[in-house]
């Protein structure tokens, strides 16, 4: 049997492959997919999403968290943090991995690409306006709706009803994909510190063409905003015990 945090390794590293990828695709010159839009990266996403719960769950986590702020909702609720160390390190490291086959991937788009900011804004998210409070808050309100909304799905109240077999991560890819539409335009939402954290520190150390910044005095915010989004939803669902 398949130890969970391997899952999640496995499962963060599809999660970022196919959605940094989306990104990618979209942003970088020369692209089949250039300057396709917003609906195209949060369609991606949502199918990363999907395609990472699935993995995760073959791989050996059967509850496929693949982000530390769906981890520490699930400490919260549960009261064990026996797992929370070793998984949020495989998700990052999951993420570094799947950002860096991103780069092997496109190779020859990088250099095609004139602009630093488009390069990092395929690993890594940064904000519409700069403002560290709202984007802060941005990370919370998403994160939160994520926590809450997944809790949702899967509650009692829904499941008694007779969900079919599978059917959970196309629900979650779903979600994640109404954040993206109608949340996700302030900061680029990762409501999720691997997905971010790991391809920032992949861009920090690749020897990606004409790369800019790391950009790593914004990178606080994708991280503990939706730590704190994720502990506020853990709570409610507690309290809740939905």
């Amino acid at each position: 049997m398949l130890p969970p945090w391997f899952g999640e390794f496995m499962g963060t590293f599809v999660l970022i492959l196919l959605g940094d990828g989306v990104v990618a695709g979209v942003l970088l010159r020369k692209s089949k997919a250039e300057n396709s839009g917003w609906m195209v990266i949060t369609a991606g996403w949502a199918f990363a999403v999907m395609c990472g719960v699935f993995t995760a769950i073959a791989c050996g986590s059967p509850e496929a968290h693949i982000n530390p702020a769906v981890s520490l909702a699930v400490a919260i609720k549960s009261g064990d943090f026996s797992h929370f160390l070793a998984f949020i390190m495989a998700q990052t490291a999951g993420a570094f991995l799947g950002a860096a086959c991103v780069w092997i991937h496109y190779y020859p788009h990088w250099r095609e690409t004139p602009e630093p900011e488009a390069k990092l804004a395929v690993f890594s998210t940064s904000p519409a306006i700069r403002n560290a409070p709202a984007n802060f808050v941005s990370e919370v309100i998403g994160t939160f709706v994520l926590i809450f909304v997944v809790n949702a799905i899967f509650s009692k109240n829904i499941t008694s009803l007779g969900l079919a077999a599978g059917i959970g991560p196309i629900l979650v890819g779903s979600l994640v994909w109404g954040i993206g539409l109608s949340l996700g335009a302030t900061t680029g939402y990762a409501i999720n510190p691997a997905r971010d954290l790991g391809p920032r520190i992949a861009h920090a150390v690749l020897p990606i063409a004409g790369k800019g910044s790391s950009d790593w005095g914004y990178s606080y915010i994708p991280v503990f905003g939706p730590l704190v989004g994720a502990a506020l939803a853990g709570l409610l669902v507690k309290f809740l015990a939905i």
